[in-house]
């Protein structure tokens, strides 16, 4: 289904609705494994006040970074599962960074009931003005011809970012090495500044320097073309096959929560999705609205396990 289609399709409730006075009575702990500033927490910073609004209590986001997200994860899942501590997760710290590590000690599909997804952040291929490619089939004919190759930056090892660089990689078979970095900004200094030739990042970090011609966008990563740059190609359109990276933000909570407190999380969720305000800024910031029911949110996750397991393994990434 096409995003807008989610977004406007029915919630459909397999169970009586839970009273409007039921959940929450007291405060609810948005947990963001990752530090202030970053993707996932500026969209839970953006739907809390909405949560807030139809619920009669503050929701408080609160940031637990580290290891990957996967500090901030150990908080969540360990939390009690009344509904009072949700969990705003990422495919980075949800999928990517699990199956590099392999050392959390408990699977997340289980660990976790999904509430709903929330938006994804797309991700471009960038590079420094200098380097002669226009085009991303142009990029792929310079790097196939250049002795060893070339560098791409990603803002760390186990990022969407970086998965989509090794992805890139094992579909082209061309040599592409990894350069790892401590989160975007650092990335796209040394892009700027000619450091690196290629940068693989999220498309509103780099929106600003190219429109001021200090670097150069040449395609997006997602599987269709995105609203805030409908110009980009997508990486598939450039003749790379089966080629798509979701670097996604969704809302969890540890399992056994109650499945009235799930239903009800996910209705506001939605809601707030729609609300006006969040489309207009999620639009400026160049995030794609993904909603999705529990259900569905749960069964998302899965295929991402199913789908990134033997990327992960042939790309041979670890953690070191």
């Amino acid at each position: 289904m096409k995003r807008r289609a989610l977004l406007a399709a029915p919630f459909v409730l397999a169970a009586p609705a839970l009273a409007q006075d039921a959940w929450p009575q007291r405060p609810v702990n948005l947990l963001v494994p990752w530090a202030p500033g970053g993707s996932n927490d500026i969209v839970a910073r953006l739907l809390s006040p909405q949560f807030e609004a139809r619920a009669g209590q503050p929701f408080v986001v609160e940031n637990r970074p580290g290891g990957g997200g996967s500090i901030g994860m150990g908080v969540a899942m360990r939390a009690r599962p009344d509904g009072q501590g949700l969990f705003v997760s990422s495919a980075s710290n949800h999928v990517f960074h699990p199956l590099i590590s392999g050392e959390l000690g408990y699977d997340v599909r289980e660990a976790f009931e999904g509430i709903s997804m929330w938006v994804d952040v797309p991700n471009v291929v960038v590079v420094h003005p200098s380097v002669p490619a226009r085009t991303l089939p142009e990029l792929l004919a310079l790097v196939r011809r250049t002795p060893g190759g070339m560098s791409f930056g990603s803002s760390g090892v186990g990022s969407s970012n970086h998965l989509a660089g090794e992805l890139l990689r094992l579909r082209t078979g061309l040599e592409l090495t990894h350069i790892p970095y401590r989160g975007g900004g650092p990335v796209l200094s040394d892009l700027i500044a000619g450091t690196i030739p290629i940068g693989m990042m999220n498309l509103p970090t780099v929106i600003p320097p190219a429109e001021a011609g200090r670097v150069r966008i040449l395609a997006v990563c997602t599987a269709e073309r995105v609203g805030l740059r409908p110009d980009l190609p997508t990486v598939m359109e450039a003749g790379v096959p089966d080629y798509a990276v979701r670097s996604w933000t969704g809302l969890f909570a540890p399992k056994g929560t109650p499945a009235a407190v799930i239903r009800r999380a996910a209705e506001m969720s939605r809601d707030a999705l729609a609300a006006p305000a969040v489309v207009a800024r999620l639009r400026d910031i160049g995030s794609e609205v993904i909603w999705m029911d529990p259900a569905r949110t749960d069964a998302f996750v899965r295929e991402e396990y199913a789908r990134w397991t033997p990327i992960i393994r042939q790309a041979n990434v670890k953690i070191e």
